[in-house]
């Protein structure tokens, strides 16, 4: 959805920063956007070198918690390699609810994987660093604007590097700034994505201001490896609205009314019911029950249950004596 008309300046005191993979600032270092020179090419690079999947390591781009992404050459194209850190060395926090509901086919895999053994770590890890290549070509298909990915080899992810009308990297949402009316259009387009992601059977459960670029055509999501299974994972749901606050709460910065739309409850009672498709005209507004639960209520039934079946074990205890 390319619209020539879109405005998104660079704040101009806010001077670049190096931004983890996890959205954390670091102290300020200017980020050199423009390719110059090439660096030591990092050890977990060189079998791509190698392999001729990678020609040239130009610098690194950013570092954190879980990856650190290099700029590369790869024949006579700029792409970002991603390379993912051992979970040893990886501190996302609360990663269980992230990997909930992850499928693993292998039957041998998944008894490794549950039973935790040297085997199992390894599946679980690659089971990780691929979820984000899986999640980057299944978002592509559905219509989302995701980096293009060329593949996962050995724990790095090789990907698109998205770039600003000057050829630049592309700044991080929360690097700029834009109109009322540029934050309502750009807000309703990452409803739209956010909506295809679920009908897509994701939720991407850490977008924020941070794991947003935003190049001359909009807005562009990024860093996925913890996406969600929407149907499998118990914690989609609560993902999904937060995922939905953080961007109403952003764009809200410039059209304060973004903060009070309701897309999260709408699409996901949308989603429950079958009725969410790709192409769904969204409003943001949803009738939120606002009745308090009938905690005693439900308190009184679940003792009138146990009751029960207290009563029903001591009737059959009395029959077997009587036997």
């Amino acid at each position: 959805m390319l619209n020539h008309g879109r405005r998104h300046d660079r704040i101009p005191s806010l001077q670049l920063r190096h931004i983890d993979i996890q959205g954390n600032r670091h102290q300020p270092a200017i980020v050199q956007p423009r390719i110059e020179h090439t660096v030591k090419t990092p050890n977990r690079l060189q079998p791509l070198v190698e392999d001729g999947l990678v020609d040239e390591v130009i610098r690194p781009l950013m570092s954190g918690k879980e990856a650190d992404v290099f700029i590369v050459r790869c024949g006579s194209k700029i792409r970002c390699a991603k390379i993912y850190k051992d979970a040893l060395k990886r501190s996302f926090k609360k990663a269980a609810q992230y990997t909930e509901g992850r499928k693993v086919r292998n039957s041998r895999r998944a008894r490794a994987i549950e039973k935790g053994s040297k085997f199992g770590r390894k599946q679980q890890e690659d089971t990780w660093q691929n979820a984000e290549v899986d999640a980057l070509y299944r978002l592509a298909r559905a219509g989302v604007r995701v980096p293009e990915p060329y593949g996962c080899f050995d724990g790095v992810l090789l990907m698109e590097l998205i770039t600003d009308e000057n050829g630049d990297v592309a700044p991080r949402l929360n690097e700029v700034s834009m109109s009322a009316e540029q934050a309502r259009e750009d807000h309703a387009l990452m409803m739209h994505y956010v909506m295809r992601m679920l009908c897509a059977g994701l939720v991407h459960g850490d977008l924020s201001e941070f794991n947003v670029l935003v190049d001359e055509s909009g807005p562009v999501i990024i860093d996925l490896p913890q996406a969600v299974d929407a149907a499998a994972n118990n914690n989609a749901r609560s993902m999904l609205e937060r995922d939905v606050r953080n961007m109403s709460d952003y764009y809200g910065q410039f059209a304060p009314e973004l903060r009070d739309t309701h897309y999260a409850e709408e699409m996901w009672a949308l989603y429950e019911e079958g009725e969410l498709h790709p192409d769904r005209e969204l409003t943001g507004q949803f009738a939120v029950d606002t009745h308090s639960a009938d905690v005693d209520g439900v308190m009184l039934e679940i003792k009138a249950a146990l009751a029960e079946e207290e009563s029903r074990r001591q009737r059959l205890r009395d029959a077997e004596e009587e036997d």
